[in-house]
């Protein structure tokens, strides 16, 4: 009987790996056991880090799977929010993702969001992604910079007083080209303006 269940088993995880090489999706449709297979699993976050979902609890905490999800291009940012809490503070799994599209970075644990080096990666790929930095990086002139560079409208999440920074509102004009969100006095500035 023992060997029968045995047989079936590998069978049934064949079948399962099978299912996945066709689709990444049927990792939902998978049972318990299947979806706390390293190897099935690794299978279907290789094709898209958004498999991670459906993972066993015990695998989104493995370093090695959420470092192939968040290492895929396309949506597959989203695969570090179904990461463990403790992968969220990792700083190489943060980095990694955010290095593939830095919008992971709002799923990143807030240390990392105060972490110079981590936001830097992830607004020189999206800038936009100031957002969800810390506050105190949203004050700092390098990080609002890169941002701005990938994306001017970045300014919108520098702290007020960059925002009213006549110096610093001059780099960012020289990057971008608009005023749209420096403060009400910079933008009647004529200097500013015609910068």
């Amino acid at each position: 009987a023992l060997t029968l269940r045995l047989r079936w088993h590998a069978m049934a995880a064949n079948e399962a790996l099978d299912a996945v090489k066709k689709d990444w999706r049927a990792l939902k449709d998978l049972s318990e056991q299947q979806k706390n297979n390293p190897t099935i699993v690794k299978l279907a976050v290789a094709q898209n880090g958004q498999a991670l979902k459906h993972a066993s609890d015990e695998l989104k905490g493995d370093r090695t799977i959420v470092l192939a999800a968040v290492s895929q291009r396309g949506h597959a940012w989203r695969a570090l929010s179904y990461a463990s809490p403790e992968l969220k503070e990792d700083r190489e799994v943060v980095t990694a993702a955010v290095q593939h599209n830095g919008s992971a970075l709002q799923f990143a644990a807030p240390v990392l969001k105060g972490d110079r080096g981590v936001v830097l990666e992830a607004v020189a790929q999206n800038g936009s992604t100031l957002k969800h930095a810390s506050g105190q990086l949203r004050s700092d002139r390098g990080v609002v910079l890169e941002a701005v560079k990938q994306a001017g409208s970045a300014l919108e999440y520098a702290s007020v007083q960059l925002q009213g920074d006549r110096d610093f509102m001059l780099e960012a004009v020289k990057q971008d080209g608009s005023l749209e969100y420096a403060s009400e006095e910079l933008q009647g500035d004529r200097g500013v303006v015609l910068e």
